[in-house]
């Protein structure tokens, strides 16, 4: 499969079925949820590798947001779209203000504390209800709050590193 372009953003996934008429249920990472349906084309990681794909229609429903893609009228044919991610070109996105990063950017990253202590590498990051949160997988998993300015002291996209006031025996 091939490997994420520079120039995509993840923003999405695809989670599962909705109706009979090639509609899809649609994870989003936008905020709120449905604003991912304002962007289009998707670009849909399928098992050939990346797509373009163009929404036809699409919608919030209940807590989660559903689609339904060009080309894909039935259940059968989206059924083969589960699991995938969507990602957005960088530039049908908004420009972001100084020290904001989208996810996508973040994950990779090494993580150090103030003393260069390394804690190991940002492999995701999830919302809670207060903050979001930076998942740190290295000699365990770390669960730190993505807090700049508290925690998150320092970004460096250019180094490939994150710094943070975090006790590494938490």
């Amino acid at each position: 499969m091939q490997d994420q372009p520079d120039n995509l953003v993840i923003s999405g996934r695809i989670t599962g079925l909705y109706g009979v008429k090639g509609w899809v249920k649609i994870f989003s990472d936008t905020e709120p949820r449905e604003n991912i349906i304002q962007y289009t084309p998707w670009y849909v990681r399928t098992s050939d590798g990346w797509k373009e794909m163009k929404v036809a229609e699409g919608r919030r429903h209940g807590k989660g947001v559903v689609a339904r893609l060009e080309s894909y009228n039935d259940r059968d044919a989206a059924s083969t779209l589960i699991g995938a991610e969507i990602a957005l070109r960088r530039d049908q996105l908004p420009a972001l203000e100084q020290g904001e990063y989208y996810w996508t950017d973040l994950i990779g990253l090494k993580v150090v504390t103030g003393d260069g202590t390394e804690l190991g590498v940002i492999e995701r990051l999830f919302e809670t209800g207060a903050n979001d949160v930076v998942v740190v997988k290295g000699d365990r998993e770390r669960l730190i709050p993505y807090l700049p300015g508290q925690v998150i002291t320092r970004v460096d996209l250019k180094a490939g590193e994150m710094e943070v006031d975090w006790d590494p025996d938490f």
